[in-house]
């Protein structure tokens, strides 16, 4: 391309383009510009959107803080002492609060509406002097070199421009908008799920100091959740192996209640609630990753990068966390080009590495052995510390945390060897899901 055609095509300059104006993007945007450097944000609908994933974690709250929103999520939140599994106990349940993990994580998270979330992240961003415009859609990206790309915008009044752009971030969660374009993108060999859910009115709520805490429960094909929001409504829904889901045949509200109903105890707690508006989401085939975090002028960030599954409600706080240290790396790559590529190199292997951890447990959730340990969990050697400690996102920096759950590795693979059909049997349906063809629907779940 000639330099008569980039000057046409080049409308406008910023130093930082981020696509996507979900969490992960809003706080690289704040965290660059505070910098000193121009952001441009792009957002292709406008706040506020619908999006799941409305659970987080108390190792939020640090960001939060360094971010100055968390008196701003107080307010819009229901307060999360910790998260509850079935037991065989009186109760039912057991409550895995997290004052009693191990380290400095937070004795507390959050419950939020994610549309009102996202919107005060992303006008928080434009406080803090980001560029950030709504109702604008990123439709290309072309690299003419490390420092110079361009993207071409197409906003919702039908104007369609260019910005040139000395580095772009790409936080358009499941879009995956750079990876796909790069064809990065790589479906979990290990792991698929699919998911089905809507929000109730007069759910039953759990007792004191546990009524905001989230609700974990198993099925044959899967697990559900139960989050309290705020003004009385109540988040459920279920994980499910995409051959499960696939059975619906469009019968979506029946099969959420006929799905619903396999959980007795669940039940219970929404047979006097009533589903709002009617309306039931599905989306599915959400296990992925990319094959690398970035390359020179570029990153993803959050979900466009990578995304597990919500059991452990992980994806807003990786988003974010994870946006956090991309805004260091951008900075010091903008500052000295040569240290780019070993930065990126060393922020991807903490990643993929806080996952792993997470993967574990995420893979093994329906296992019959898993199961059965947080049914009745134990703290020898403060395993069940260990395991709260991972609930609360703490995962990267705690050495006394990882010990445990290597511990906890060793004590799963010995039960799994008392119960080794099963966890055979388990493990090869599991294996089979990940291949099966299953797409759900469009539904953006956790991250971003």
């Amino acid at each position: 391309m000639g330099e008569d055609s980039k000057a046409v095509l080049a409308d406008e300059a910023c130093d930082v383009l981020v696509i996507g104006g979900g969490p992960g993007g809003s706080t690289a945007a704040t965290l660059l510009a505070r910098r000193g450097l121009k952001v441009v944000q792009m957002e292709k609908a406008r706040h506020p959107r619908f999006h799941i994933g409305e659970s987080l974690l108390p190792m939020n709250l640090p960001v939060f803080e360094r971010l100055g929103v968390l008196d701003k999520v107080r307010a819009l939140g229901v307060f999360k002492a910790g998260a509850d599994f079935e037991a065989d106990n009186e109760r039912g349940y057991n409550t895995f609060a997290f004052a009693r993990a191990l380290g400095n994580s937070p004795p507390h998270a959050f419950q939020v509406w994610r549309q009102d979330f996202d919107k005060m992240l992303f006008e928080h961003a434009r406080e803090n002097g980001v560029d950030a415009r709504e109702g604008t859609e990123v439709v290309a990206v072309e690299q003419h070199a490390p420092r110079d790309t361009r993207i071409s915008v197409r906003s919702d009044d039908g104007r369609r421009y260019t910005v040139q752009a000395r580095y772009v971030l790409d936080a358009s969660g499941r879009d995956a908008f750079l990876a796909g374009k790069r064809k990065l993108k790589q479906k979990n060999p290990q792991h698929q799920s699919a998911a089905i859910f809507g929000h109730f009115r007069n759910a039953q709520y759990r007792a004191g100091e546990d009524a905001g805490n989230i609700s974990i429960y198993n099925f044959d094909y899967g697990w559900m959740w139960m989050i309290p929001l705020p003004n009385g409504v109540m988040s459920v829904g279920a994980v499910c192996r995409p051959e499960y889901l696939k059975q619906r045949r469009g019968r979506t509200t029946e099969f959420l209640f006929e799905t619903l109903k396999q959980n007795p105890a669940l039940w219970t707690r929404l047979e006097q609630a009533q589903l709002i508006d009617d309306e039931v989401r599905v989306t599915g085939n959400y296990s992925y990753d990319a094959t690398m975090i970035g390359g020179p002028g570029w990153m993803l960030v959050g979900d466009a990068f990578a995304f597990l599954d919500p059991v452990f409600s992980s994806g807003v706080y990786l988003a974010m966390s994870g946006a956090e240290q991309i805004a260091a790396v951008v900075d010091a790559a903008l500052k000295e080009p040569a240290r780019e590529i070993a930065l990126q190199q060393r922020l991807e292997k903490r990643l993929r590495a806080g996952m792993r951890r997470f993967s574990f447990f995420i893979y093994r959730f329906n296992s019959p052995v898993m199961q059965q340990m947080f049914r009745s969990p134990r703290n020898t050697w403060q395993v069940e510390q260990g395991v709260i400690s991972m609930l609360a996102g703490d995962l990267f920096d705690s050495r006394p945390v990882w010990w445990r759950l290597h511990l906890f590795r060793v004590i799963y693979a010995f039960c799994s060897l008392r119960d080794r059909r099963r966890w055979w049997a388990e493990r090869r349906y599991r294996l089979a899901q990940a291949k099966v063809a299953f797409t759900g629907g469009t539904t953006p779940v956790d991250g971003a």
